[in-house]
Order: structure tokens, then sequence, then C-alpha cells
């Protein structure tokens, strides 16, 4: 950034003191909760958030310096939680995400189970019937957990993945959400999410296959 364009000291002073007022009122909000689901320390909250962020942009902007703390934005973070204190049943709802870099070795691994023909030659473009038959033998196989960590064996590579635990105030009626199992998700009603993606792992060693990075979203927040 240029020198024209960078934030006076008194801007960074301002954004300071804005912390410091939004931590008052987080407190203050704290302190006079209602409840476990207090709207208003949820909006508190949201409020320190932004303020903090704002102190930090213009922190590094002006002296190139950073705080020592990160409160998560209120835009990723998940509505305050409204579901029973006590749940009485859970949904959990999984999304995994993967490319199939490999139909070789994808109609390979099929053929093992089904009769499914992967000649050498076979063109993956002119295959897309055969990649099809082979993705539903094999899900149809083996749980979703042992495709998950053997998923370089069926030629697919991992995307990004989300669980989210919902509360429920009764067990659902048999078959009643099979048709559009997610429709009825509600974010209000999260206990905790959990979500595995690399845009996480910006400061991980790329080669390190090992090492994965959950992030959870705390239902309160």
């Amino acid at each position: 950034m240029s020198d024209a364009a960078q934030p006076t000291a008194a801007e960074v002073r301002t954004a300071a003191e804005a912390v410091k007022a939004a931590l008052d009122r987080h407190l203050a909000a704290v302190e006079r909760r209602s409840g476990e689901d207090d709207p208003a320390v949820y909006e508190a909250f949201n409020e320190l958030a932004a303020a903090a962020e704002e102190y930090d942009e213009l922190l590094y902007d002006r002296y190139d310096e950073v705080t020592p703390f990160e409160i998560p934005g209120g835009d990723d973070s998940l509505p305050p939680y409204t579901g029973p204190e006590e749940p009485n049943a859970l949904s959990v709802l999984i999304r995994r995400d993967y490319a199939v870099v490999e139909p070789q070795r994808l109609l390979a691994q099929a053929g093992r189970i089904a009769d499914i023909e992967a000649g050498p030659d076979t063109d993956p473009d002119s295959a897309g019937r055969g990649v099809h038959a082979a993705l539903g033998v094999l899900f149809g196989e083996f749980e979703p957990d042992e495709i998950a960590s053997r998923h370089k064996e069926f030629g697919l590579e991992e995307g990004d993945s989300t669980l989210w635990v919902a509360a429920a105030d009764e067990p659902a009626e048999p078959g009643e959400w099979l048709e559009a199992p997610f429709d009825q998700a509600d974010p209000q009603r999260v206990v905790c999410r959990f979500d595995v993606s690399a845009v996480f792992d910006d400061d991980l060693d790329p080669d390190d296959d090992s090492v994965a990075t959950e992030h959870l979203e705390d239902a309160d927040h």
C-alpha cells in the first residue's frame, strides 16, 4: 500500500478506542444475559468481531503490525441456537465432495466387485456410463467412511466436506425426509459443525497428506 493510501495514526487510534468500547459492551451484555441464547450477547459479539477486524486491518496498513488475537466474523458463524436444551433426537448431516481423477482406477476397483469392463484402452470420456455404474457399485458396497479413508484407491480426490449435528424435538417418522434429506436443515438448531477444506490449510505443508484441518463452529456464536 502506498503512503498516500495508508490510514492516519488518528484513524488507528479511533479504531482501537472502538475495540475497547465494543469490549465493554460485550462484557455488559454477558453480565446482563437473560439466558444461554440471549440475542443481545450475540449482537455484542458480532460488534466486537467487526471492531477488532477493522482495527487489525488499519494497524497492519499503518504499522505493518497485527493483533495477537482473532475473533471469527459474524458472517461466517452459525446463528444463535434455538433448539431444545436437552434434545430428544439428533440429525447428522454429512456432505463430502470428490473429484474423479483416475476413472480407470475407479472402473478397475468396481470391476472386482461387479461385472464392469475397464479395458486399458478405454477412453474415460466415452466411458461415462461405466464410471456412473462403477460409482454405484462402490458406494453400494462400501460405507461412506471407508470410501473417505480409501478414496485414493478408488481414483477419487477429496474436496470439501462438512458435518452438521442438529437437534430435533422428536425422531422423524420413518421415510418422511428421504426424498429431500437436507431441505429441512435449520442452522439455528445446529449443535455443532465440523468443516474440512483446503481453505483452512494455507499454513500447512501441502505435501503432508496426514494433516487434516477441522473447523468447529460453536452453535452459541
